[in-house]
């Protein structure tokens, strides 16, 4: 018996018609969450990024601002605009788009960001409250992951965990999440001595370590669930993920596609955190 695919799309649309309800009860009230996505230079999958987050704030009625910036754009003028937002009271959430150009300090741009309004949860404070397990905004991808497991009917209380990957937006922190969860975790990376042997082991698995077909079901125990982060783009222009979709699907319990599967929860998730800023912001329980 094959594994069951887990619909990332599905189960992002009905998160995004949950947050929708939310945000038309608070319109009532005369409260619009407000997102502003900050830009800088001409790279082409961050242009479809902030494409995409566009059209999320429309399809759920939030107020939205795009600032596109040009590559020479210097570090104390996209402070200055990040300042300025800081300030802005029909802003709630405020999310730089990455990477930046080389000659501006990524950590500078991160740290200006108010904690109130990081609906990234990159800023060190949400980092901080996420691993002591204070209220926070929590990081987009890693947020999405638990939620997937979750709604496959997955309970992660007690299940041994391997997050292979230890990046600071998807490693680290979805270990944290794990964490939080109750389940035991195990990071693994590019220096894990027998990360074959570790992963074989887990109930659940979180790939991201942006290698194509990195992971087979040589790595996966039998009935395990399986959620793969990456996306690379092969010779040919298929997308595939870290884990060998096909080589998998008849040895876990449950499987992300790629496309279809981590992707589309992303965005959802950008937009809960800042329905939970335009919340909080008005003194609303979240």
């Amino acid at each position: 018996m094959g594994a069951q695919i887990i619909n990332g799309k599905l189960i992002s649309d009905t998160i995004r018609e949950e947050v929708k309800a939310e945000a038309a009860k608070l319109q009532q009230q005369g409260i619009v969450p407000g997102l502003a996505v900050v830009l800088v230079g001409e790279d082409p999958a961050s242009k479809v990024y902030v494409g995409s987050k566009e059209k999320a704030c429309q399809q759920l009625g939030f107020y939205s601002e795009v600032h596109r910036l040009g590559a020479d754009t210097s570090e104390e003028q996209l402070l200055a605009l990040i300042n300025k937002l800081n300030e802005q009271a029909t802003i709630n959430g405020i999310l730089v788009q990455l990477p930046l150009p080389k000659h501006i300090n990524e950590k500078a741009v991160i740290d200006a960001i108010r904690v109130d309004k990081d609906v990234d949860g990159f800023h060190p404070e949400s980092v901080g409250n996420l691993v002591i397990g204070d209220d926070s905004l929590l990081p987009c991808t890693p947020a999405g992951v638990i939620e997937l497991i979750k709604r496959t009917g997955t309970d992660i209380s007690g299940k041994h965990a391997v997050v292979i990957g230890r990046s600071n937006i998807v490693g680290k922190p979805v270990a944290m999440l794990l964490l939080r969860e109750n389940a035991t975790v195990s990071i693994c990376h590019s220096r894990t001595a027998n990360l074959k042997e570790l992963a074989s082991q887990a109930d659940i698995v979180v790939a991201a370590i942006g290698k194509p077909n990195a992971i087979d079901r040589s790595y996966i125990k039998p009935g395990a669930v399986v959620i793969d982060v990456g996306i690379n783009r092969l010779p040919d222009g298929k997308l595939v993920g870290d884990v060998h979709y096909e080589d998998c699907l008849e040895t876990a319990g449950a499987i992300t596609p790629v496309p279809g599967g981590v992707g589309p929860m992303t965005i959802t998730m950008l937009m809960q955190n800042t329905l939970k800023a335009a919340k909080k912001a008005h003194g609303l329980s979240v």
